[in-house]
């Protein structure tokens, strides 16, 4: 508590030190704060009044913290760093007002945009409770196999007409391989990774990672990037969620920027009977998560892109071989699949669909289809462009 009085002394005064705050101002300015303080208010819980009473009862340090708080709260929401800028300096403003009508005798320490940041990284990020493949040490190496066997299909590491860019963002980056390349492919670009954890170790010098869930929201200014990249997220992202997560990409985007997304549904063309009971079973996993099981992510990339807003949507659909009739990548697939089915099997045996038995003698008869079937697995590429700004 402050040494002037308590909170409850100080609400008479708070009222005073709003409406000189607020005094003076021109039309669009007079809203603007109105609505700054009206977040704070929301955010404390508290009338407006009550709010500041608040922020003046807290005294040099608990305000600082108050401030340090809220401002946490306005990245989470994704508000741009100018718009948390000036909440904080009304802030600021409403404690030197208070100061001089002699309600306190200090001024408020904001918070800068390095202490937010840092504050942000250290706040616990809840993982998903949607992701189908549970941790596990091969992951990284699964993940790594699976991003060689797309690039040697496709030939390059993405498809969107990108043209020397200087900010780049992997959403759901995973061990990181991806933006490695890309630092290298670029390397006057910033590339920020984004995930529940953070991916393998010998990051290049311009690659930062950035800890945080992709939903509810990206913890990133609009328009911050000119390049968003996004794959391989049906497996932890529930059907529901993709409009507005695809409107997250395109808001992150700058102006004639282009986002990219991958994804793949849950089916094998061609597959045995091993390897279709592998999937039937993978399908009803994915249910119980809340998660696509028609393929109707994989079907609606591009109309996603176009909800966005983007422009100059393109579309590709290729099938990656799974077996040794597809050479090198074919190869590739076959050990991303047997890691893959092997981590779904374990999950399943841990909830009684599966005995031990079962999941050994399945995963030896899908192996015996995969070397020497002709199945594949599809994957849908689509980006689009948003609009330059008129």
């Amino acid at each position: 508590m402050s040494d002037e009085g308590t909170e409850s002394e100080l609400l008479s005064g708070a009222q005073e030190v709003l409406d000189r705050f607020l005094a003076n101002r021109g039309e669009r300015t007079l809203q603007a704060y109105t609505a700054d303080l009206e977040e704070f208010a929301r955010y404390t819980g508290k009338a407006l009044p009550e709010a500041v009473a608040q922020l003046l009862a807290a005294g040099p340090a608990a305000s600082h913290r108050l401030a340090l708080d809220y401002a946490i709260e306005l990245r989470r929401r994704s508000r741009a760093l100018s718009t948390i800028d000036r909440r904080l300096t009304a802030l600021r403003a409403l404690v030197r007002i208070a100061q001089d009508a002699g309600l306190v005798d200090w001024q408020l320490d904001v918070p800068g945009d390095e202490e937010v940041a840092a504050a942000v990284e250290r706040q616990p990020v809840k993982e998903s409770e949607h992701y189908l493949f549970p941790r596990h040490p091969g992951e990284i190496d699964r993940l790594d196999i699976q991003h060689y066997a797309l690039r040697e299909m496709l030939q390059t590491n993405h498809l969107a007409p990108v043209e020397d860019p200087r900010r780049i963002l992997d959403v759901g980056c995973g061990t990181g391989q991806w933006g490695y390349e890309m630092c290298g492919q670029y390397p006057s670009a910033l590339v920020v990774g984004l995930d529940l954890v953070s991916g393998k170790p010998g990051q290049p010098e311009r690659y930062r990672y950035v800890r945080g869930n992709v939903l509810p929201a990206l913890p990133f200014r609009d328009g911050e990037f000119d390049f968003v990249h996004q794959r391989l997220l049906v497996s932890g992202i529930p059907v529901a969620a993709w409009p507005g997560l695809v409107a997250e990409l395109a808001r992150v985007t700058r102006p004639g920027g282009w986002v990219e997304l991958i994804e793949v549904p849950f089916e094998i063309e061609e597959a045995g009977p091993a390897a279709q009971r592998l999937v039937d079973l993978t399908r009803e996993l994915v249910g119980s998560l809340g998660l696509d099981t028609e393929g109707v992510v994989y079907q609606s990339l591009d109309g996603y892109l176009r909800g966005a807003g983007l422009v100059n949507v393109s579309r590709r659909n290729v099938k990656l071989p799974v077996g040794r009739w597809g050479g090198q990548v074919g190869s590739l697939m076959v050990t991303d699949f047997r890691a893959g089915v092997t981590r779904v099997c374990e999950v399943l045996q841990a909830r009684g669909r599966l005995t031990e038995a079962e999941v050994r003698d399945l995963i030896q008869e899908a192996q015996q289809e995969w070397e020497h079937g002709h199945m594949s697995y599809p994957f849908g590429i689509a980006y689009g462009q948003k609009p330059e700004a008129t």
